[in-house]
């Protein structure tokens, strides 16, 4: 029987660790003898669409080792989904004649929640239309919020940069504070569950450490309350920081940063609550103020990425692969806790159908009473996520990443797909 070809797509915002999933898929691949060539979705799923394929087999062994420590998407991810079969069949119905075309048997997503929504209809409309498509979907968020998996790759690098970070500007603030800030906000990222401000919490040691203040989306925010704790803070320690998720909201769910636009997915653009906090602050306090937006710089920030991430991420990329090698469809290889006081993880598999559109927030008992910090239960849980260092080779005092050849298949299809 011919050997089936694979394809892999990034989807959504990328991480530091994205290419170390791509990377383990590649290289299990490469060792499968069932397995033909992978193609990569050039700019993710919509690369499938228009028959822009990579061909990974023109890159060297060194060059896709390389990927394990190269942060962003090597082939290009979008923010673009698909939509329900009943409203738009002739996309899925376009991707399953790109993977017949070029005799693409295996399917490997690698997202969130919305790309595991599209690898289980990608599996299920194969089926009636003849073609049977091996879909597996590789986890992928910093957002923490993918149900069914302990953690997912991503998070637990953005969590090491936001500790660090957090740290690291609160000992600024300390040192000025007698005559100059003494409010210092951090933005990061998270729509709607907290995990990456709630990574802020492990910058402290001991009581009164920074930060003094988490704002989560999972805890309605009341502006008094915010204002009478940030002056309390500042009068006790002379200093007060914070760190929002830019997903905090009201307790009728508007957020206090809308950007009054959507994104691709249909989500509300986010961005701009650490200025909106910085000016409640000063038109209440008085208070001298400084902010900061993370931004691309979590998710980006390689150089400082959490080994066991970097561990996990290539893990399920790998698995992925065996797992499709074994027959198993329609599932997402997810991270397994093990149960005794010295962390441990392994992998495990978790079907498609509970996974996709499932948002995991941050469970109640990990947010302290007061609502505005992390209880010992959440550190345990996110201490072990950042532990480890696996830095990338260093050249003239900067970081090496690969830059891929990413040349394209030669089209078989006539037709072109607007995307």
């Amino acid at each position: 029987m011919a050997r089936k070809n694979a394809f892999y797509a990034q989807s959504g915002g990328v991480t530091a660790v994205i290419n170390a999933s791509a990377c383990g898929v590649i290289e299990a691949a490469r060792a499968h003898s069932q397995i033909g060539k992978v193609y990569a979705g050039r700019n993710g799923i919509i690369g499938a669409l228009r028959e822009e394929l990579i061909d990974t087999s023109r890159e060297s062994k060194a060059a896709i080792a390389a990927l394990r420590h190269t942060p962003s998407g090597a082939f290009g991810s979008c923010r673009y989904k698909l939509k329900s079969i009943e409203e738009n069949r002739a996309e899925y119905e376009r991707l399953i004649e790109v993977f017949r075309a070029h005799n693409i048997g295996y399917f490997f997503y690698n997202g969130g929640g919305d790309s595991a929504d599209t690898c289980l209809k990608v599996s299920q409309l194969s089926e009636t239309l003849g073609y049977p498509v091996q879909a597996i979907h590789i986890p992928k968020t910093v957002d923490n919020d993918l149900p069914l998996t302990d953690n997912c790759p991503g998070f637990g690098s953005v969590a090491k940069y936001i500790a660090i970070s957090t740290r690291e500007a609160a000992m600024d603030v300390a040192s000025m504070c007698e005559t100059s800030t003494k409010v210092f906000i951090l933005e990061a990222m998270g729509r709607h569950a907290g995990w990456i401000a709630a990574a802020g919490g492990l910058a402290a040691e001991q009581e009164g450490d920074a930060p003094h203040i988490i704002l989560f989306p999972e805890i309605a925010f009341d502006k008094d309350r915010f204002l009478r704790k940030v002056d309390r803070t500042v009068k006790k320690n002379g200093y007060c920081v914070i760190v929002a998720s830019e997903g905090a909201q009201y307790r009728d769910g508007t957020f206090l940063a809308d950007a009054g636009t959507r994104d691709a997915f249909g989500h509300a653009q986010l961005g701009g609550v650490a200025p909106t906090l910085a000016a409640m602050v000063k038109d209440a306090l008085g208070y001298k103020y400084h902010w900061a937006v993370a931004d691309y710089l979590q998710r980006a920030a390689r150089h400082i990425a959490s080994a066991t991430d970097v561990e996990q991420a290539y893990a399920v990329g790998k698995a992925a692969v065996e797992f499709a090698a074994a027959g198993h469809n329609a599932i997402m290889p997810a991270i397994v806790r093990g149960k005794g006081k010295r962390y441990s993880w392994s992998i495990g598999e978790a079907p498609l159908a509970k996974v996709a559109n499932v948002e995991k927030m941050m469970p109640r008992n990990f947010i302290t009473r007061d609502g505005f910090n992390i209880t010992p239960a959440a550190r345990d849980y996110l201490a072990p996520l950042i532990q480890g260092e696996d830095y990338p080779p260093y050249k003239g005092g900067m970081p090496q990443y690969v830059k891929l050849k990413n040349e394209l298949v030669p089209r078989k299809l006539k037709k072109r797909f607007k995307v």
